[in-house]
């Protein structure tokens, strides 16, 4: 089912998820760039904003309009809330002591396409199998997701290529697409779940949506995914990537590399991790923190007698070909959602759409 909020109206529906319990998150200006960070009604959100993206290039720009949600994906995804970069597994305490945890469910507002396909990632990573991760369950339980289909494509952005957008196609209660043009400002809502349905009935700005809006919806997002700045080269990936593992690229790309893990904190599905138990002085507390780790960094391969990857090279290929190949095999699906952020906040401006043509050009 289709519905249009005025501006007033995407205030009530933000209303009304706080009514509910949920805490929201969403796009907000923060440090020169637009981050993920908590609101609490519209007039947070990042008004007349847009940014510019290029190979390690990101500046923020003014637009024209007042569009809300009128920029691409910036630094941060939801991951940063799902799987924060630090938190702590378990803590023991002194008698009389304990931990109070009254988090409330999260809300995510303006997630993109490429991001929802990100979370299905993790999902996979954190929640499969035989030992789903508690911490990661807890967070991820009950979140409400409104995403918001892409206006506009950056020049890094690739997701047309990987199918992960830029229409938002599943996993969200609610998917909105910013009208602008003729007509005011207005959002085309669509229902993705019951609570989705739920929230929107409770939302009396909600109204049935035309033609002609579900039609400028439509070409909104056509016009989007014609605009990708990037594609990854259309051919088998992990047939390539295991095949050239000694291919003369990877020293080209370990002599521009910083090897500074920048792509993989910025990466909305990197899970690499590292666990510190940590005692207090007086030997009465512990507790086991874990933190986001990167393959890019010597440690991360240590094992008794030394690290595995000692190389630039080595690391690059490591994260390049988990990512696009030895990922399917583990998850069964590839790796990268085409969200364009390690290009971006690479401070090189490595691309791995390049890299991965270059040496398909010599297959």
């Amino acid at each position: 089912m289709r519905y249009v909020l005025d501006l007033g109206g995407l205030g009530q529906l933000l209303a009304a998820l706080r009514q509910r319990g949920f805490r929201l998150i969403g796009p907000v200006v923060a440090d020169g760039a637009i981050c993920y960070g908590e609101i609490t009604s519209a007039a947070d959100l990042p008004a007349g904003w847009t940014d510019e993206q290029d190979g390690g290039t990101y500046r923020l720009k003014r637009r024209d309009d007042g569009a809300l949600f009128g920029y691409n994906v910036g630094p941060q995804s939801p991951k940063k809330y799902l799987f924060p970069a630090s938190a702590t597994l378990w803590r023991s305490h002194p008698p009389g002591t304990a931990d109070t945890d009254d988090e409330k469910p999260f809300a995510f507002i303006g997630v993109r396409s490429c991001e929802l396909h990100a979370i299905a990632v993790q999902d996979r990573v954190f929640l499969g199998g035989q030992h789903p991760d508690p911490l990661y369950a807890a967070r991820r339980d009950g979140a409400f997701i409104v995403a918001v289909n892409c206006g506009q494509a950056a020049r890094t952005c690739f997701c047309v290529s990987m199918s992960a957008g830029p229409k938002a196609d599943a996993g969200f209660d609610l998917a909105l697409t910013e009208l602008t043009g003729e007509g005011g400002h207005r959002f085309l809502a669509e229902t993705g779940t019951p609570r989705g349905e739920e929230v929107i009935a409770d939302t009396p700005g909600a109204q049935p949506a035309s033609p002609r809006d579900a039609t400028a919806a439509d070409q909104i997002i056509e016009r989007t995914a014609a605009q990708m700045g990037r594609a990854m080269p259309a051919v088998d990936l992990r047939d390539l990537l295991y095949g050239n593992l000694e291919h003369p690229r990877w020293d080209d790309v370990a002599a521009r590399c910083l090897t500074c893990g920048n792509c993989t904190m910025a990466c909305p599905t990197c899970f690499c991790f590292s666990v510190e138990d940590v005692t207090d002085l007086a030997g009465r507390a512990a507790e086991r923190n874990r933190s986001w780790d990167s393959c890019f960094t010597l440690d991360h391969s240590y094992i008794h007698g030394g690290p595995v990857r000692t190389s630039a090279r080595s690391r690059y290929r490591q994260w390049m070909t988990h990512k696009l190949a030895t990922w399917t095999g583990q998850f069964g699906t590839s790796g990268c959602v085409g969200c364009g952020r390690c290009i971006t906040w690479c401070p090189a401006g490595i691309d791995i759409t390049e890299e991965v043509a270059a040496i398909a050009a010599d297959t």
